[in-house]
């Protein structure tokens, strides 16, 4: 069975010939059904031969092109607006031998699951076909406003707040052409690290605690507050004033409450905090394609604790440098720490077991011996107890069955975790 070319976050593999040949394919697919497309790219070193394959299938399909160069994922997709979809080549947080294509709608909106399948179905067909040699576009316009017009947009939202010291991270991705630029035009004293676009990473691109090091030395060590991108900066995380990295779900209240959301779209990995602090929630399936494809249904705010905001007033895609700049006029208020720690946290444990996923309904069985309160399985099995509750979905990507667990001590959430992973065991080797 062939594995689908799309997957949450769209095509995503490492770069070879069999990625080169769905760029063109995807080009001539896309350009076949939208006849003006704008295109863009991450810092990797793939980037540009991707970017050109895309693009020769869409002149090929007879698609007006335009190309504007290396951008972040959220400035590609607010560009969009201005086109009838948009190319993104990029792999996101992945390993930098990694790279892929994300294909948006002009409400900055990726493409949802039916588009997705008939765009899938066309580049896998032996079917595609050129235009006719008169209709065939020769040209891939320059399309160069795009950063400039992005960080207009946020200056005509976010208020700036001069004086806020921050370090900034971008770990030499896309970021570093926009977010430095932005942040001293909102009158930041900043300190730029790894803020010089280049397909080689200093550090591991994800913006988790364990990549971020050296932001969160430097920030405690002269003050301020620290913001990390990855390599198209469409997550943003950050550090506090005290030097603290910030878990994603309260870094999620925190922008919420900036936002003035009264609804909040996340994800069914996200903590409980986000119910217990005033919001009404309403979750998806783990992934921000799905949280911005509720968003277009209704929703003030969106995101997920891995680092992937969306505001839907200005944009359905995850939008690292907005949010960066919303933390700003947020940490230029009030001390960020200080909300951080107003913040309740519980204990949570995340992992993975071998598995191949095929027995779920086996597995739910042993599981709902745990007596849940309720079972929700939209997106594996999330069973909810009174004082938490315990997530199990099948890997995307690898033979691996995801843990995750939630409750109000230590000991409850290790209670969890272990029942779950004693319950994957004995599905695996009966």
């Amino acid at each position: 069975m062939q594995m689908p070319l799309f997957g949450t976050s769209g095509i995503r593999r490492k770069f070879d010939r069999d990625l080169l040949e769905i760029a063109l394919r995807t080009g001539m697919a896309l350009g076949a059904i939208h006849k003006e497309v704008v295109v863009g790219r991450d810092t990797r070193t793939s980037g540009n031969a991707l970017k050109q394959a895309v693009v020769s299938g869409l002149l090929a399909a007879g698609a007006k092109c335009y190309d504007s160069g290396i951008v972040p994922t959220p400035t590609l997709a607010l560009t969009a607006r201005q086109f009838r979809a948009g190319v993104m080549i990029t792999a996101s947080h992945n390993p930098p031998e990694y790279n892929g294509i994300k294909v948006f709608n002009p409400d900055g909106s990726s493409f949802d699951s039916a588009q997705q399948a008939e765009l899938e179905d066309a580049i896998l067909s032996g079917s595609l076909s050129t235009a006719a040699w008169s209709r065939v576009e020769t040209t891939c316009f320059s399309h160069e406003k795009a950063i400039e017009e992005h960080i207009e947009h946020i200056l005509q939202s976010v208020k700036a707040k001069a004086g806020v010291s921050v370090v900034l991270d971008c770990d030499c991705g896309a970021g570093s052409l926009i977010s430095p630029f932005l942040l001293r035009r909102m009158g930041c004293n900043l300190v730029a690290l790894n803020c010089h676009p280049s397909g080689f990473f200093p550090h591991e691109i994800e913006p988790v605690e364990k990549n971020l090091g050296d932001l969160i030395k430097v920030t405690k060590e002269l003050g301020g507050i620290g913001i990390a991108h990855d390599g198209d900066a469409d997550r943003m995380m950050a550090v506090d004033d005290k030097g603290r990295f910030i878990p994603g779900d309260k870094l999620l209240v925190l922008l919420a409450r900036q936002a003035g959301a009264k609804e909040v779209v996340t994800t069914v990995d996200t903590s409980m905090i986000v119910d217990e602090t005033g919001f009404r929630v309403n979750r998806t399936k783990v992934g921000d394609s799905f949280v911005s494809e509720r968003l277009r249904d209704g929703g003030d705010f969106g995101g997920e604790p891995s680092g992937a905001w969306i505001f839907p007033e200005s944009s359905f895609c995850p939008d690292g440098i907005y949010a960066a700049a919303a933390l700003v006029e947020i940490a230029g208020r009030e001390r960020l720490s200080s909300l951080v720690d107003d913040i309740p946290q519980y204990p949570v444990l995340r992992g993975s077991v071998a598995h191949d996923g095929t027995a779920m309904s086996d597995l739910k069985k042993k599981l709902v011996s745990l007596k849940p309160a309720s079972i929700d399985d939209r997106d594996g099995l999330k069973l909810v107890f009174g004082d938490g509750w315990l997530l199990v979905r099948p890997s995307g990507t690898e033979p691996k069955m995801r843990i995750t667990a939630e409750a109000k001590n230590e000991a409850r959430v290790h209670e969890l975790y272990d029942s779950a992973v004693k319950a994957i065991g004995r599905t695996w080797n009966e």
